[in-house]
C-alpha cells in the first residue's frame, strides 16, 4: 500500500503515509532488530523503543533467571516462618489486616486459596477506562515489569516472568485501556496484562484483536495460574507510567534537536543574528543544555551568508530567536535529570513488599529490624514492606518538562509569526508569493491555537489526587497521566514546527527570489532542500491543511541528525 501512495508524487505520498500513521498503521520490524538481553541491572531507554516500537525480541540473562528463582524461593521461605506478608498470606489495601492463611509450607490446598486470591486481586483491580493503550506503551510496560522484576525484588514465581517474555517475543500485545491510574503503582491498568496472560480478556496477535485464549493456543503456551505474590507483583508497579514516560523522553530528545534545526532555519528566513549562540557569548552564562543547543544551531548554520556582516540586518532579533538556546537548553537539563531518573526506574524494584536478596542485619540491628530477615535456608535475605511505588523521582522532571516543552512551543508560534510581518522580515506580508495572494494570513490561527493547547497541557496535575482505600491511600503523581499529555505535547508540538518549517522555507524562497542566491548552512541548508522535495514553494494560494500534514510527516521521518 505505501508503494502505491508513493506513485502519486511526493506531496501525496506525505500526505496519505501520514494518515496512515495517525490511524496506527503497523510498521515492520528492521533486518537489524536484534534481541535485547535482559538482566534487570542494564535495561536503557533507547533498548526500551526498540523492543517497544520495532519489535525487537528479548532474551534473558541467565543470571538474572537464577535471581528470579531465588527471590521466589526467599519469599515463600519467609511466608513459611509463619510471618505476615502484604498480598501474599495477608490482604491488600486496607484489608492488610485479613490473613488469607496462616504460615506453613504451600500445601495444595492453601495454594488453591492463593490462587484464587490472586485471580480476585487481578479482577477487582481492572478497573481502568478510556482509550486504548497504543501497542507500543503496552509492549514498553511489558518489558520494563519484565526487566524490573529480573532484578529480582518482586518474588514472583519464574513462570511469570518467563510468560513477560513470551509475550514480547510472540507479539502478543493485551488491549488494554489507559486511565485510572493515580501514580501510586498502575494499579488498575497493570491487571489486564496479567488477565492476559492468565488467557483472559483480549489482545492483539498476527495483527488483528483477538480473545487472548486463542492467542495463547495458536502459539502453544499455557496460560499462567499466579499465587503467592504474583497478582500484587504484576499491579503494585509503575511500569505503564514508567513506559509513557520513557517513550515520551526519547520523542521529546528528537523534539528538542527538531526545534533547533527549525529556530536555526528560521533565522536565516528573517536574516537574523548569530551573535547569541556564538561559544564567547554562550560561555558569560554557561548552562550545559543552553550550550549544547547553541552548539547545534551554529553547526547547522556552518556556511551560511549570516556569517557575513550585513548593514541591513537589524541589531538584536525579537525574542522568540535570540533565547532560542536558553528555553531548548532548560527543556534539555529537564529532560536529562528525566532520563537519569528513568534509568533507576527501569533497572530496580518498586515492590512493596520488596525481596531483598543476599542481605543480612546488622551485628546491632534491633528486634525490630531483624524480623524482616530469613537468616537460615539455601536463600537468606529479607522481605520488606516498601514505599518503592512511588514515583516522584521521575514524575517531578515529567512534569517539568511539561512546562519546558510548553515554552519551546511558545517561541515556535512567536518565530512563525514574526516571519509574517514585513516590519521584521522585510519581505511580503504573510509571505504572499504575490499576484494577489492571501499567503500565511490564515494559518497564523493555527499556530496560535497549537501553542495554547501545549500551553494547556502543560497544567501540573501532581498532587491532584484523592484519598482512596479507606484513607490509607492519600497521596498520588498522576505520573501515568503527566506522561499521557506530554505524550499529547509532543504530537502537537511536531505540528507546529511543521507550520514554522512551512513559513521558514518560504521566507528562504522568497529572499533567494528577490534578493539572489544566498548561502545557507550545511545543516539548515539541507533540510530546505529536502522539505522542498516533498512541499514545494507556494507560488499561490492552496490547502494548508495539507501541507501542514505533509510537513509533519517530513519531520516525522526526518534523520536523528539534521
Amino acid at each position: 500500500m505505501q508503494d502505491r501512495f508513493k506513485q502519486c508524487g511526493p506531496r501525496a505520498a506525505a500526505v496519505a503515509l501520514a494518515i496512515l500513521a495517525l490511524l496506527g498503521a503497523p510498521v515492520a520490524a528492521g533486518a537489524d532488530c536484534t534481541a535485547v538481553r535482559l538482566d534487570g541491572r542494564s535495561l536503557t531507554l533507547p533498548q526500551v523503543a526498540q523492543v517497544a516500537r520495532q519489535g525487537c525480541p528479548v532474551e534473558i540473562d541467565p543470571r538474572a533467571a537464577a535471581r528470579v528463582e531465588r527471590s521466589h524461593a526467599l519469599l515463600l521461605a519467609y511466608a513459611a516462618s509463619d510471618r505476615p506478608v502484604y498480598g501474599l498470606n495477608r490482604g491488600v489495601g486496607l484489608n492488610k489486616d485479613q490473613t488469607l492463611f496462616e504460615g506453613g509450607r504451600l500445601s495444595p490446598e492453601v495454594r488453591a486459596i492463593s490462587e484464587r486470591f490472586n485471580a480476585t486481586l487481578l479482577h477487582s483491580h481492572s478497573a481502568a477506562f478510556g482509550e486504548l493503550v497504543p501497542a507500543d506503551v503496552a509492549r514498553a510496560a511489558m518489558l520494563i515489569r519484565l526487566n524490573t522484576a529480573l532484578y529480582g525484588g518482586t518474588g514472583m514465581q519464574p513462570a511469570l516472568v518467563r510468560q513477560y517474555a513470551e509475550f514480547l517475543n510472540r507479539d502478543i500485545t493485551p488491549v488494554m485501556f489507559g486511565n485510572g491510574s493515580v501514580g501510586e503503582a498502575d494499579i488498575t491498568v497493570l491487571p489486564q496484562i496479567g488477565l492476559a496472560m492468565m488467557g483472559e480478556g483480549e489482545v492483539w496477535h498476527g495483527g488483528r484483536r483477538q480473545p487472548a485464549a486463542e492467542a495463547l493456543r495458536s502459539q502453544a503456551l499455557a496460560p499462567v495460574r499466579p499465587f503467592g505474590k504474583d497478582a500484587l507483583s504484576i499491579v503494585s508497579a509503575n511500569a505503564y507510567g514508567a513506559a509513557l514516560a520513557t517513550l515520551a523522553a526519547i520523542d521529546a530528545a528528537r523534539a528538542l534537536r527538531q526545534a533547533d534545526a527549525l529556530a536555526a532555519l528560521s533565522l536565516e528566513a528573517l536574516d537574523g543574528n548569530l551573535a547569541p549562540i556564538l561559544p564567547v557569548t554562550q560561555a558569560q552564562r554557561p548552562y550545559d543544555g543552553q550550550r549544547q543547543a547553541a552548539a547545534h544551531m551554529a553547526e547547522l548554520l556552518r556556511g551560511s551568508a549570516l556569517w557575513s556582516p550585513d548593514g541591513a540586518r537589524a541589531l538584536q532579533d525579537p525574542l522568540s530567536f535570540r533565547t532560542a538556546s536558553q528555553v531548548h537548553g532548560a527543556a534539555r537539563d529537564l529532560l536529562g535529570l528525566l532520563e537519569r531518573q528513568l534509568a533507576v526506574q527501569l533497572n530496580s524494584s518498586d515492590d512493596n513488599p520488596t525481596v531483598a536478596l543476599d542481605v543480612a542485619p546488622a551485628q546491632n540491628a534491633s528486634p525490630y529490624e531483624r524480623q524482616f530477615y530469613v537468616v537460615d535456608g539455601p536463600v537468606r535475605g529479607a522481605v520488606l514492606p516498601s514505599a518503592g511505588f512511588d514515583p516522584s523521582a521521575w514524575a517531578q522532571p515529567l512534569q517539568g518538562l511539561a512546562v519546558a516543552l510548553s515554552q519551546v512551543a511558545q517561541l515556535s508560534a512567536q518565530r512563525t509569526l514574526r516571519l509574517t510581518d514585513p516590519a521584521f522580515t522585510r519581505l511580503p506580508r504573510f509571505l504572499s508569493p504575490g499576484g494577489g495572494a492571501i499567503g500565511y494570513g490564515p494559518i497564523q490561527k493555527t499556530a496560535s491555537s497549537l501553542a495554547t493547547q501545549v500551553r494547556a497541557l502543560s497544567t501540573p496535575v501532581l498532587t491532584d489526587v484523592q484519598p482512596q482505600t479507606g484513607n490509607i491511600e492519600d497521596v498520588g503523581t498522576n505520573a501515568p497521566l503527566v506522561g499521557q499529555r506530554v505524550a499529547a505535547q509532543l504530537g502537537h508540538l511536531r505540528t507546529l514546527l511543521a507550520v514554522e518549517l512551512l513559513h521558514a522555507s518560504q521566507a528562504i524562497d522568497l529572499r533567494q527570489r528577490d534578493g539572489g542566491p544566498r548561502a545557507l548552512g550545511a545543516g539548515t541548508g539541507r533540510l530546505w532542500r529536502d522539505f522542498r522535495a516533498v512541499v514545494p514553494f507556494l507560488a499561490r494560494d492552496r490547502r494548508n491543511d495539507l501541507d501542514i500534514v505533509a510537513a509533519e510527516h517530513f519531520l516525522a521521518g526526518m534523520p536523528e541528525r539534521p
